[in-house]
């Protein structure tokens, strides 16, 4: 069921910035052709294409965000809201959530609701990350491993990261997103190309960040909010 933020919760864009809050907060991001959303230190953004223009609305305690319906969603697990990052307000009660994807948002527990707040396919335990699969299939970190949902178990793992391929979700040591073109990661001094072999074909500096495809481009973000964007060769655009 939707509500109107209450009034603690209106958007309004500012300046992106990152707050004094607790350390365990994370620095996660989503990314889709629309744009990329970001949360770090419990704060939230967006920024959407071709401008990539932030907006980041005054919320606290944003622990995940991702892309669906077309919206920029925030999960604010002490209010127990999913609400939007921009355009038209949204909110959705669903309790206490540790992890978004595309389609739904995981809660403390592992059970799981859709942007409609129905119930939906989860796991069993705390999700550390969620990611939907180009065929819209989803995938969550769950201590270490990545795990189908719904599905039989564990697929892969040790992993920090999910990374989105042209056919799935996968695990990587440091984040990642492959594309026809090669695989891209970021190394936290750089930001690399690789081919098919494994092979550095291209790389340029960079710090800590996230990284995923905005259309044909490649965009990182930092915990700082800094949005870069780079052709699939690399050459970035100013």
């Amino acid at each position: 069921m939707r509500f109107l933020l209450p009034v603690a919760l209106l958007l309004s864009a500012c300046a992106p910035t990152v707050s004094s809050g607790p350390a365990a907060w994370p620095f996660r991001a989503a990314f889709s052709d629309l744009g990329v959303a970001w949360t770090s230190g419990g704060q939230a953004c967006v920024a959407r294409a071709p401008s990539f223009q932030a907006v980041c609305p005054k919320l606290s305690g944003v622990v995940d965000v991702a892309w669906a319906q077309g919206d920029a969603w925030a999960a604010v697990p002490a209010q127990g809201l999913v609400v939007t990052l921009d355009r038209a307000p949204r909110t959705v009660n669903v309790g206490r959530v540790v992890a978004l994807s595309a389609s739904r948002a995981y809660r403390e527990d592992g059970s799981a609701v859709d942007y409609a707040g129905q119930p939906a396919p989860g796991v069993r335990g705390a999700p550390q990350a969620a990611l939907t699969g180009p065929q819209g299939e989803d995938a969550v970190l769950l201590g270490g491993r990545v795990i189908s949902v719904p599905g039989p178990g564990a697929s892969q793992g040790p992993a920090a990261f999910l990374a989105l391929t042209p056919t799935g979700v996968v695990g990587a040591a440091q984040p990642q997103v492959q594309t026809a073109t090669g695989t891209y990661r970021l190394t936290g001094q750089a930001l690399v190309r690789l081919d098919a072999a494994g092979q550095v074909r291209a790389q340029v500096p960079h710090g800590e960040g996230r990284v995923g495809l905005v259309g044909t481009e490649i965009v990182t973000v930092s915990p700082a909010g800094q949005v870069r964007r780079f052709s699939p060769d690399l050459q970035e655009w100013r």
